[in-house]
C-alpha cells in the first residue's frame, strides 16, 4: 500500500509539472513578445552576475550574431574623481530591423558595462555640465542589488545614442579599506537591435527558420494575424514549421528541402559584442613623488652643466699663467 500511495504522489506530481508546462509554452507562443535590445534580460539568464565563467558577457546568450563595441576609457583616474567611461556601439543607420509585431523599425542599443569594485556611477551633483551634456539623458541602473559597480543600460534609440557616456565615479582608498590602487579589469558587452533567443528559449521572430526534416513542402498557410505555416511530408509523414510574421519565405510549394535548409530569409541586423579593457586606480602621492624625482632629475643635470661650464673657465684661466 505504501508503494501505491507513493506513485500515486509522484504520478499527481508530474501531471502537474506538465500542465503548469502547457500553460506556459501556451502563453509564450499565443501572446506577441518584444525582444528589443534589453541588457536587463542577461539577469534572468544569470541572476549572479553578467560574466560567465568563460570571459563571455551572458547577452550574447540571446544575441548571437557578433558584432563590434568599443570602451574609451582613461588608462590612469585618480581616486574620488568623476571620469567618462564612453561605450560605442557602431552599426549601419541605413538597416532595420524587425519588430515583435513584424513592422520594420530603427535598431535600439543596449550595454553592460562591468567596473572595478568600488566604482560607481556618479550621483547627479557630482557630473559636470559639460558631463551631463554628453550623457544626453542616458538612465543607468545596476545589475544586481548591492553591485553598483556592474551597469545597465538600454534599450536606447541607436540613432541618437551610438555612443553611451557613462559618468563614473572612481572610489577612494581611504574612506574604504577594501579598496587599493593599482590596475583593473574593466568588461563591456553592448548590443544593437533585437536577439533571437528569448531568456526562456523561445526563439523570436528575428532569426532565420528552417526545415526540421528533408522531404517536399506540399503546403504554405498563411495566418491571418501574419506568418506562415510550412508542411514538409518525408514520403511518409507531414510536419509542420510554424513561423512567425516578421521572416520572409524564401521557398514555394513543391520544393524539395533538406534539413536544416532555411525556410526564411535572415532578418537580423543588430548583434552583440564585447571589449575588456583596464584602468589604473592611481595613487595622488605616487604622481607627487614621481614629479619631485623629476625635477631631481632635472636640477642634477643643470648642476652639472653648469659645474661643467666652470671648470672650463678655470682650465681656460690656467692657460694664461
Amino acid at each position: 500500500m505504501r508503494d501505491n500511495s507513493f506513485f500515486r504522489q509522484i504520478s499527481r506530481i508530474c501531471l502537474v509539472a506538465i500542465a503548469s508546462l502547457s500553460v506556459l509554452l501556451f502563453s509564450n507562443l499565443g501572446l506577441p513578445q518584444a525582444a528589443n535590445a534589453y541588457p536587463f534580460w542577461a539577469q534572468e539568464t544569470a541572476p549572479e552576475t553578467p560574466r560567465e565563467a568563460t570571459g563571455r558577457i551572458v547577452c550574447a546568450n540571446c544575441h548571437l550574431a557578433a558584432k563590434p563595441a568599443e570602451v574609451e576609457i582613461p588608462q590612469a583616474v585618480l581616486p574620488d574623481t568623476v571620469f567618462e567611461a564612453v561605450v560605442k556601439i557602431p552599426y549601419d543607420h541605413s538597416q532595420q530591423q524587425v519588430l515583435g509585431d513584424g513592422s520594420k523599425g530603427g535598431l535600439n542599443v543596449g550595454a553592460v558595462l562591468m567596473l572595478p569594485d568600488g566604482f560607481q556611477i556618479a550621483p547627479e551633483d557630482r557630473i559636470p555640465e559639460e558631463m551631463k551634456e554628453k550623457v544626453n539623458g542616458a538612465y543607468f541602473q545596476t545589475y544586481k542589488e548591492g553591485q553598483d559597480n556592474w551597469i545597465i543600460v538600454g534599450p536606447l534609440p541607436g540613432d541618437q545614442y551610438e555612443e553611451i557616456v557613462f559618468p563614473v565615479l572612481s572610489p577612494d582608498p581611504k574612506n574604504d579599506p577594501n579598496i587599493h590602487y593599482g590596475k583593473y579589469s574593466v568588461h563591456l558587452g553592448a548590443n544593437r537591435g533585437r536577439g533571437q533567443v528569448y531568456p526562456t528559449g523561445q526563439l523570436s521572430n528575428n532569426n532565420v527558420f528552417k526545415s526540421t526534416v528533408a522531404g517536399a513542402i506540399t503546403n504554405i498557410t498563411e495566418a491571418e494575424a501574419g506568418g506562415y505555416t510550412v508542411t514538409i511530408n518525408d514520403g511518409e509523414t507531414d510536419y509542420s514549421v510554424e513561423i512567425p510574421v516578421g521572416p520572409e519565405l524564401i521557398v514555394t510549394e513543391g520544393q524539395e528541402v533538406a534539413v536544416g535548409e532555411a525556410l526564411t530569409n535572415d532578418p537580423n541586423v543588430g548583434g552583440f559584442g564585447q571589449k575588456d579593457t583596464e584602468v589604473v586606480l592611481q595613487s595622488p602621492d605616487r604622481i607627487k613623488w614621481l614629479l619631485v624625482f623629476i625635477a631631481g632629475i632635472m636640477l642634477a643635470q643643470i648642476l652639472l652643466v653648469l659645474k661643467k661650464k666652470q671648470i672650463e673657465k678655470v682650465q681656460e684661466a690656467g692657460l694664461y699663467f
